[in-house]
């Protein structure tokens, strides 16, 4: 895809991610990550938010080996909409090592569910960002989740935390075990302890089939690149206290970021600092993962 016809202001994911110096436990999963096209292949959708550059699966593989993992997780990326075609060619070249969340329109026929589970998808996303994606009425999106929990899909959600409490009842009432992308988008600014936080704590403490991605320093960090530090002690709370419920993920190729490129590398160096035993790097990056994707 030529570059003059990504979104000026895009940055493409980093050219050279170094080797990371915290090795995975085997059978590790990169649980957040996404395809774009190629283009010429795999068209943006119409009505998409925004114009990425190209990040192929074969790039997206071999970041998965140069960084120790061996499965992937790959998530519809908004700018495709409800064609799924990238995201189902890139579980299909992978050999088994990878599954995905889609995104389906609301009269989605019952075949092709039944047509997307057996290429490997395990759920949906939801999307409440709206500088991302239009508003889709919650009847429309309740539906959608009735009608994927016989498959034992799950429900990924994606919003920002100052919109849990509007968004709270919703989420309980879903039938199916709810994921919530980067950890609710917290603003790290305030205290770990303080109400915002302690409302998505809440969520999961009192809603067992509510999980938590605790990925995605790079959009949450105002101390900023390599360390991240003000984001360590909320993934580092949600993993010892939900061990079980936790996932993690690159993001790649990390869309929509405006102010710097993350090395992939230093994000998987980031692990043993929120997940600080091997047990809890275990349950992190395979045990839940597998069970929820694999089982």
């Amino acid at each position: 895809m030529p570059a003059s016809t990504m979104d000026k202001d895009w940055l493409c994911f980093h050219p050279d991610p170094s080797k990371p110096r915290f090795t995975p436990p085997p059978g590790a999963v990169d649980a957040h990550c996404h395809v774009f096209g190629p283009a010429a292949v795999f068209p943006y959708a119409p009505e998409r938010k925004y114009t990425p550059c190209d990040a192929s699966q074969d790039q997206l593989f071999a970041l998965r080996d140069l960084l120790g993992f061996e499965r992937n997780v790959i998530v519809q990326a908004t700018c495709h909409g409800s064609d799924n075609r990238a995201l189902l060619d890139a579980i299909a070249h992978s050999n088994g090592r990878a599954r995905g969340v889609a995104s389906v329109a609301p009269d989605v026929s019952e075949a092709d569910l039944r047509r997307l589970h057996e290429a490997g998808i395990r759920g949906v996303r939801f999307n409440f960002l709206r500088r991302l994606a239009d508003f889709t009425p919650r009847e429309v999106l309740m539906n959608i989740a009735e009608r994927i929990a016989p498959l034992g899909w799950h429900v990924v959600v994606y919003f920002e935390a100052q919109d849990l409490p509007e968004l709270w009842d919703f989420f309980t009432r879903l039938p199916t075990t709810v994921v919530v992308d980067h950890m609710g988008r917290p603003d790290v600014t305030q205290p770990i302890n303080g109400p915002q936080f302690e409302h998505f704590v809440r969520l999961m403490r009192e809603h067992p089939n509510v999980w938590s991605k605790v990925s995605c320093p790079e959009r949450m960090s105002v101390s900023g690149p390599p360390a991240y530090d003000d984001v360590v002690p909320f993934a580092q709370r949600l993993v010892e206290t939900f061990p079980d419920r936790v996932l993690w993920g690159t993001d790649w190729p990390h869309p929509n970021l405006r102010t710097h490129m993350p090395d992939d590398g230093t994000l998987v160096d980031m692990i043993p600092r929120i997940a600080r035993t091997a047990q809890l790097q275990q349950q992190l990056l395979v045990d839940n993962p597998m069970r929820l994707y694999w089982a």
